[in-house]
């Protein structure tokens, strides 16, 4: 039981709960604001609700007398207006949370001094570990890599270890 306690008292288990409830209530302002401003402006050419637009694959569509569903229909309106919702989601997301952190976080490295490091393929990044760890080795040497140029070891010499 205590183990759980500290798993729960972790600090990204409590950002991670707070993300969700700010995530909830984003939610539902994005959804009023796809019914709201959206829907209409693209149910302009037909109805309001995106909800009402469907296509019947297996006929005849409606509603018998019983007020049950004949048919079998494909509801690609819930389909688009729930892709508006994450299309604007995203958007709003990567526009007014992401872009201005990301351009924060570089305007605080370059006034720390710090410049943004290159991206390094494997192959560099091996290249220099061998060469920071060659000079550990023999530090007067430039590069101890046998039968390199400015390589000290002869080339049946054993010392460099490469």
């Amino acid at each position: 039981m205590g183990g759980f306690k500290k798993f729960l008292m972790r600090g990204n288990v409590i950002d991670l709960a707070v993300a969700v409830v700010i995530g909830a209530a984003f939610t539902a302002i994005v959804n009023a604001f796809v019914k709201g401003m959206i829907n209409p402006v693209v149910g302009a050419i037909g109805t309001k609700n995106l909800d009402n637009y469907k296509s019947c694959i297996k006929g005849p569509c409606g509603v018998d007398a019983k007020g049950q569903a004949t048919g079998v229909e494909l509801l690609w309106g819930s389909v688009l207006s729930a892709g508006l919702t994450f299309l604007i989601t995203a958007s709003v997301v990567y526009f007014l949370l992401v872009l201005p952190l990301n351009h924060m976080m570089e305007k605080r490295k370059r006034a720390l001094g710090q410049v943004a490091a290159k991206e390094l393929t494997e192959a560099e990044l091996l290249t220099e570990i061998r060469d920071l760890l060659a000079q550990r080795l023999d530090p007067d040497s430039g590069y101890t890599r046998r039968g390199t140029p400015g390589s000290h070891a002869a080339p049946g010499d054993e010392r460099s270890g490469f």
